[in-house]
């Protein structure tokens, strides 16, 4: 079973909460405060793996998630941090935010390890709220808590040279005949029904060629296998399209060459623009001799064009040789050029003021009040009293005030509600 796209859900792991614990032993006068942070939550990392071929992994599992933080202890003992999750996947593999639909990485090389996902920062141990008026905090910070995200994973395949054509005209033959490959082959459409790959060795140099399922016309609207193996020859450099030039389907060979490329320029124009040669194959069966004249008369010299018999293995060495050259006069090629897509932590110092005109209620939203909520413990007067400094700090009792809140009025932050006392 070939899988290529597959939507995937990835948590990185939640910080680990910070720990609440004073010295209490003989010989240290007045203890204090020792509460440990609690550790990192594990990162979630894209690994490429160059035995991999495929996305069936994932078409079994969709999410994965990263170990969260362990909490920390006494004697400011620093919780674990959360082992880092790596996801292996095949080379050629992009992925996207399942939002946006923009490109986090393209993972290219092999061993090549990108950082997704961040995990969560661990919570502050009570021993960092110890100041010279508050001696003895009986609070302490919670773990962050990460987000679930959704991402695409979308298989490209990595090869110089694409196999394209009309099914069975041979494009499994020639790939079995230059290379090591061993497709299956049979006298029926779609016979292959995933991209193969090949390593072609000409002397000292060797290319990878990819024999793509046979495209039809409309292939690119979602007619056929077209539209689902049309992303897998994006990346190669050279194309070879290989016509039946006997046309023993009872189509017009040059009519064949044109709907394809019409499908390719309807799915990419710049794909459309690819260099391509033409492989004229089943050249030894009835009416190809007359078709190879017409075929040629019609192209007039605007593309290179090869004779084989590829089930004989006739005429494909000029190809190979053709497109050796050609490979080493071109740039190397690359990953796709895009501009990186990161998720980006949230600024916990934002916030916003809703005001209820009807019960004169001030509302406090966006992301400081997650962070209240991991620091403030209501029933306790110093987490109460850091909670008023935060306000302070981050400038929203001044916003409170411009937006006209007054004594008495009622403010509500996230679950907690008490009166404005200016």
């Amino acid at each position: 079973m070939f899988v290529d796209k597959e939507r995937i859900s990835l948590k990185s792991g939640d910080g680990g909460n910070g720990a609440v614990s004073f010295i209490r032993y003989k010989g240290v006068a007045n203890g204090g405060p020792d509460g440990g942070d609690g550790g990192r939550g594990g990162h979630i990392y894209f690994v490429g793996d160059r035995h991999k071929t495929t996305l069936i992994d994932f078409h079994f599992k969709h999410k994965y998630v990263a170990e969260n933080g362990g909490k920390g202890d006494s004697g400011k003992c620093h919780g674990k941090n959360g082992e880092d999750l790596y996801i292996k996947v095949p080379l050629g593999t992009v992925v996207r935010d399942a939002e946006t639909e923009k490109i986090i990485c393209d993972i290219y090389y092999d061993g090549q390890t990108h950082l997704v996902l961040e995990g969560g920062n661990g919570g502050k141990g009570n021993v960092h709220f110890c100041t010279s008026r508050r001696h003895a905090p009986h609070f302490s910070q919670t773990g962050e808590k990460t987000e679930l995200r959704r991402v695409i994973l979308e298989l490209k395949t990595i090869a110089d040279v694409g196999l394209i054509g009309f099914p069975n005209v041979g494009k499994s033959t020639v790939l079995s005949k230059v290379s090591g490959a061993k497709p299956k082959i049979a006298n029926y459409h779609f016979t292959t029904m995933s991209p193969n790959l090949g390593v072609v060795g000409f002397y000292d140099d060797s290319f990878v060629c990819a024999d793509i399922p046979g495209l039809i016309e409309g292939a690119a609207d979602g007619a056929g296998l077209g539209i689902e193996f049309l992303r897998h020859i994006e990346r190669t450099r050279i194309l070879v399209h290989v016509v039946d030039v006997s046309g023993s389907e009872g189509r017009d060979p040059y009519e064949d060459y044109k709907q394809i490329n019409a499908e390719l320029k309807n799915y990419s124009k710049e794909l459309a623009k690819r260099p391509q040669l033409i492989l004229l194959n089943k050249s030894d069966c009835y009416g190809a001799e007359e078709n190879i004249k017409i075929f040629k008369r019609k192209i007039n010299g605007r593309k290179k064009i090869f004779i084989s018999s590829a089930i004989k293995g006739e005429g494909l060495e000029d190809l190979v040789k053709t497109i050796v050259a050609m490979l080493k006069e071109m740039p190397a090629p690359t990953p796709i050029p895009h501009e990186e897509f990161k998720y980006e932590k949230v600024d916990v110092r934002k916030f916003e003021i809703i005001k209820n005109e009807e019960d004169n209620v001030f509302i406090v939203d966006g992301p400081i009040v997650k962070l209240l909520e991991r620091n403030v413990v209501l029933n306790d007067p110093d987490s109460l009293a850091y909670m008023q400094k935060t306000l302070k700090t981050y400038g929203v009792i001044t916003a409170l005030r411009n937006a006209g809140c007054k004594d008495g009025d009622t403010v509500v932050i996230g679950e907690i509600e008490f009166d404005f006392v200016d």
